[in-house]
């Protein structure tokens, strides 16, 4: 049996290399010799540069950023097998887990970090650059990169504006005349798991800017902000970007990188599908066994598991998908290609125990599920049968 393990991460418990790991364990307890490819995934959140720069023969660079802060963090980006394509995570320098709990609020946080990784990325001589902007603490709008890359965006008195969205509230003109003259050679990708517009109620600051510390207060000045970010990017740059899917991803870096970076959005999950040629492994295999930490209404709007089963269906791959917590229906599930959506909870079980134990809760998982095709194998070529009737049974 030819089979691709192809999870994403279980956040806050494994990594997806730490996943994939757990199912092969699964896997060869019943099959010792199948024939297993395995294949990481993330979906353009954490994650996604070692994802593509272990599935190309890549590297990680470490670099120093400024934080969302404005505090120095040790960050990194991905270099992929090709030389030239590189992969910043916004997270490894404007990242939420950067930010103390206590700290949070995105009226104040830069996403300045992620334009130093981009010039980082371009002084490797790499002219492709997917960035990958789950996890964001900011809601500056793509403002901060910008200005790392030598955009000047001032206030009425030709001052540079302050740091995230308090900063877009003085925000007058907007000058990109000295902006990194790398930045026409190099190709630029968005790649996000939502399509949500800039701003609006399904825009940035009302769908996400409360899981980054912001209160109900907080929300309409974060709005405001990006509205008049917006219709100055259309009065100064001529670029209408609000609209566009994708502009409201962490925060409206998606819009930053449209407007100033002529970046063009991608579902995260495609663009790393494409990038490790999954479909190549479809052409022989007989099973996809992919997972999550939870499958649930989001999972159908372009998650790993939405790319992963619309992909293996047009090849006619059943898959099987593991996941701490099962909260989708399963007609939603086989719309997007996923025959069997499987929780690694065997019964009763606190989280705290359930993520200390998810490697082998994992394991376990795969083992019963190979268990069970094989039982239907057999079934289906008639070699387990049920017990003729005895003495006393109906026939």
């Amino acid at each position: 049996m030819n089979i691709i393990v192809a999870p994403d991460s279980f956040k806050g418990s494994l990594t997806a290399v730490a996943v994939a790991d757990a199912i092969e364990q699964g896997v060869r307890a019943v099959l010792p010799d199948a024939e297993l490819v395995r294949v990481p995934l993330a979906d353009g959140g954490e994650g996604t540069a070692q994802a593509l720069v272990d599935a190309t023969g890549g590297r990680i660079v470490q670099q120093r950023a400024l934080g969302p802060l404005r505090e120095p963090v040790d960050a990194f980006f991905g270099i992929l097998g090709d030389d030239t394509t590189a992969v910043v995570e916004m997270a490894a320098a404007s990242g939420l887990a950067l930010v103390p709990p206590q700290q949070r609020d995105p009226r104040i946080t830069t996403s300045y970090g992620t334009g130093q990784l981009i010039a980082a990325a371009m002084d490797r001589g790499c002219r492709k650059i997917i960035v990958a902007v789950g996890g964001s603490a900011t809601n500056d709008g793509g403002a901060g990169v910008a200005q790392a890359l030598g955009a000047s965006l001032m206030d009425e008195n030709g001052a540079q504006i302050g740091p995230g969205a308090a900063g877009l509230l003085r925000l007058a003109k907007i000058d990109v005349s000295h902006m990194d003259a790398r930045i026409a050679q190099t190709e630029f990708y968005v790649a996000t798991d939502v399509s949500n517009p800039l701003c609006g109620p399904e825009g940035a600051s009302a769908m996400y800017g409360p899981q980054k510390g912001a209160t109900p207060e907080m929300v309409p000045e974060l709005e405001a902000a990006l509205t008049h970010y917006a219709q100055v990017l259309m009065r100064d740059l001529k670029q209408d970007v609000a609209d566009r899917p994708g502009a409201g991803a962490a925060g409206g870096l998606g819009a930053g990188l449209m407007a100033f970076l002529g970046a063009q959005a991608r579902m995260g999950i495609a663009v790393v599908l494409e990038a490790v040629d999954f479909e190549t492994y479809l052409e022989t295999a007989d099973l996809v066994i992919t997972g999550e930490g939870r499958i649930d209404a989001q999972t159908t709007y372009g998650k790993t598991l939405t790319g992963v089963g619309r992909l293996a269906r047009r090849h006619g791959v059943p898959v099987v998908a593991l996941a701490g917590a099962v909260q989708e229906e399963g007609d939603r599930l086989a719309e997007i290609g996923i025959n069997a959506a499987i929780s690694i909870i065997p019964g009763p079980m606190s989280e705290g125990e359930a993520l200390a134990r998810a490697s082998l809760l994992v394991q376990d998982a795969a083992e019963k599920v190979m268990r069970l095709i094989l039982t239907g194998r057999e079934v289906g070529e008639g070699r387990w049968k049920l017990p003729a009737p005895g003495r006393g049974q109906e026939a």
